[in-house]
């Protein structure tokens, strides 16, 4: 165990593709014999930064998990996905959207039928699992910033600054015909990707996120 993490600690995480935050969770707690949790879901295809919390850090999931973020995103153009990423079944329309502009604002998004999110008492991905489809929530986020970084024809990329409980997927599907084929987290409030594989101490995170002061008192 690394020094401080008994006492509380948060891990800046670089996530692969193909593992669920909460595997990641798992495993961290079992190699490092701690209490563990994490401070916003990656979806399994996607790749970047997870805020791991170690010990007594766990008690700051609610002032962390509001953080905005930052993406690094992928459309593929002239595609569609049942799900809005490269896990659906993707079909080919061959008809490249007019306008390849992502809304900014306050953006109202319905949450996709893969969302974590609970829906009479059970997580919408299990209903999924089961073909069960039902009436999602809708939700107003904020994005801030969607700028179109280039485009082939083919392909489009992004960065997105957003608020929490953004589902880029869904951004991206507003554009037509296309889906999100890579996503990348690159930030999580003043936490960015460069410094992944740091254990910051409790007290640093404090004073770079002020508001968690108050779950240590």
């Amino acid at each position: 165990m690394e020094p401080g993490e008994a006492g509380g600690a948060v891990l800046l995480y670089d996530k692969p593709a193909g593992v669920t935050s909460h595997d990641v969770v798992a495993t961290v707690r079992r190699e490092r014999r701690c209490k563990a949790g994490h401070a916003g879901t990656l979806d399994p295809f996607a790749t970047g930064l997870l805020l791991i919390l170690l010990g007594r850090a766990t008690r700051l999931q609610r002032f962390l998990v509001g953080l905005p973020k930052t993406y690094l995103a992928t459309a593929r153009l002239g595609w569609r996905s049942s799900t809005g990423d490269s896990d659906g079944e993707l079909t080919e329309t061959g008809e490249v959207p007019d306008s390849l502009e992502l809304p900014t604002g306050t953006v109202r998004q319905r949450l996709p039928m893969t969302s974590a999110v609970r829906v009479g008492g059970e997580r919408l991905y299990r209903k999924a699992h089961r073909g069960e489809v039902v009436e999602t929530p809708l939700r107003d986020v904020q994005v801030h910033r969607a700028e179109l970084l280039s485009s082939d024809g083919e392909f489009a990329h992004y960065e997105i600054e957003c608020s929490a409980g953004t589902y880029v997927r869904t951004l991206v599907e507003t554009l037509g015909d296309a889906y999100c084929s890579d996503l990348r987290r690159t930030a999580v409030g003043p936490f960015a990707i460069e410094d992944a594989g740091e254990t910051l101490a409790v007290d640093r995170v404090a004073a770079l996120v002020p508001a968690v002061a108050e779950a240590l008192r």
